[in-house]
């Protein structure tokens, strides 16, 4: 399945526990794109012990993530149309906690997923970031020999965004890889550069700690909302258009973040480790 492009290998653990077992052992050679199956992460259906169903995601390094935006839409719609759960809007567990996603109907048929991804912690230490003060907004960073200026904050995962004049020239690759692996974050961190088109939209490009540059990031989009509202680029309610498509986010008067787009399915498989 995929969301906005960012593209998942989605495994059912309540119909056979030993595939997600054995899919979680070898989420590196799964997700090879040359000699797997290709993906940028393996999203595991489990059971719950907070909530029905919980999910699990592994990145194609082989580590385990927090949470995922646009791999928990491609979970809630795959175990609503499985009838695993029978309402629209209904908990998960991930390791950042419970996320409720909501199904959005057209005509009876799953139009697009709402996701209420919580609310931004902006405090170094719940990032985790090693700095000296919080939040950490416009702070210069030494990365080799450059200085970037990056605002960071936690929406169950690490994130630092960089806002940059033109997105689709900058060196992504390169400084993201730096940026990800910097000292100042001791859980590696995932990096947005976004560039500020207007007070409702930004255009921007992800590189995902643990599987580089992807065509969307759920998590990434939402930091970039609210580090843009928090320095004041934007309104609270915007676009944010990535390589794979826009995602709609909302930084709400309750201080949660809701981000609303596509989950599509590619294909169905088999494959033996």
């Amino acid at each position: 399945m995929h969301g906005s492009g960012n593209d998942f290998i989605l495994v059912d653990g309540l119909a056979d526990p030993a595939a997600a077992q054995a899919a979680a052992a070898h989420a590196a050679a799964l997700c090879d794109r040359h000699f797997g199956i290709g993906a940028d992460g393996v999203v595991l259906v489990l059971p719950g012990t907070r909530a029905p169903l919980r999910m699990s995601i592994f990145n194609p390094d082989g580590s385990e993530a927090e949470m995922c935006g646009n791999g928990i839409r491609c979970f809630a719609r795959y175990v609503y149309e499985s009838r695993l759960i029978n309402d629209l809007e209904f908990p998960v567990e991930t390791l950042a906690g419970l996320v409720r996603p909501r199904l959005n109907l057209h005509n009876g048929a799953v139009h697009s997923v709402s996701v209420d991804m919580g609310a931004p912690r902006l405090q170094a230490g719940d990032i985790p970031m090693d700095w000296p003060t919080s939040p950490v907004l416009e702070q210069p960073l030494q990365v080799g020999k450059q200085t970037v200026k990056v605002t960071c904050l936690s929406m169950g995962n690490p994130h630092c965004v960089v806002y940059v004049e033109d997105v689709a020239h900058f060196p992504v690759q390169q400084l993201g890889r730096q940026i990800e692996q910097h000292p100042a974050f001791p859980k590696r961190v995932n990096v947005e550069f976004a560039q500020v088109l207007d007070r409702q939209q930004v255009r921007a490009r992800v590189w995902e700690r643990g599987a580089g540059e992807t065509l969307a990031c759920g998590t990434g989009a939402a930091a970039i909302a609210v580090a843009s509202a928090l320095t004041n680029r934007t309104e609270r309610q915007m676009t944010v258009s990535l390589p794979g498509g826009p995602l709609a986010l909302a930084w709400q008067a309750d201080n949660r973040v809701i981000m609303t787009g596509p989950a599509e399915y590619v294909f169905e498989g088999r494959i033996s480790p």
